[in-house]
């Protein structure tokens, strides 16, 4: 009798146990370093107000920061700016999709990351040629295009050689 009142008793504290648990992962602005501190200030007066889990994410975000180069700095500070003045509507197109990048498959994302190396290591005028391309194309074209390649994205090398050479002919 004694030990299920126990652990009805543990049962119904288990949520406040767990609550408490997020309070003490929610840092306070003076528990931050100075370095921390430094690099958050903008963030300062709602600090406090902010969920532990944002708490967390803008602490791991600083602690980054530090481990960059100049260079790196610089290049991120140049972005930052850049996205600062994209307009609104230019800047939900862009979190949509990231979103949508994000619910791929891993091995997905690494695909299109590959792809993408790939495309930046062609010459500037290539890339652009490809871009003018892609846009000239309806949109009927465009969805074609796109199911070609998913349906081909499963060949092989050897098959997808062949299947250049026939296109050729």
């Amino acid at each position: 009798m004694m030990t299920r009142a126990i652990v009805m008793v543990l049962i119904l504290l288990a949520p406040l146990a767990a609550s408490a648990g997020d309070g003490a992962a929610a840092i306070g602005w003076n528990d931050l370093s100075r370095q921390e501190r430094k690099l958050l200030a903008p963030l300062a007066d709602s600090w406090d107000t902010l969920p532990a889990e944002r708490r967390q994410k803008l602490r791991k975000g600083a602690a980054r920061w530090t481990q960059l180069d100049a260079a790196q700095r610089a290049r991120l500070k140049q972005r930052f700016e850049h996205w600062k003045k994209l307009p609104p509507q230019q800047r939900a197109r862009v979190r949509q999709r990231f979103e949508r990048f994000m619910t791929l498959p891993p091995a997905e994302r690494r695909h299109l990351r590959e792809q993408y190396r790939e495309f930046r290591r062609l010459p500037a005028a290539q890339r652009q040629r490809l871009r003018e391309r892609w846009r000239s194309l309806t949109p009927q074209q465009r969805r074609h295009f796109i199911e070609r390649r998913e349906h081909n994205r499963h060949l092989t090398p050897r098959q997808r050689r062949e299947l250049r050479q026939q296109m050729r002919r």
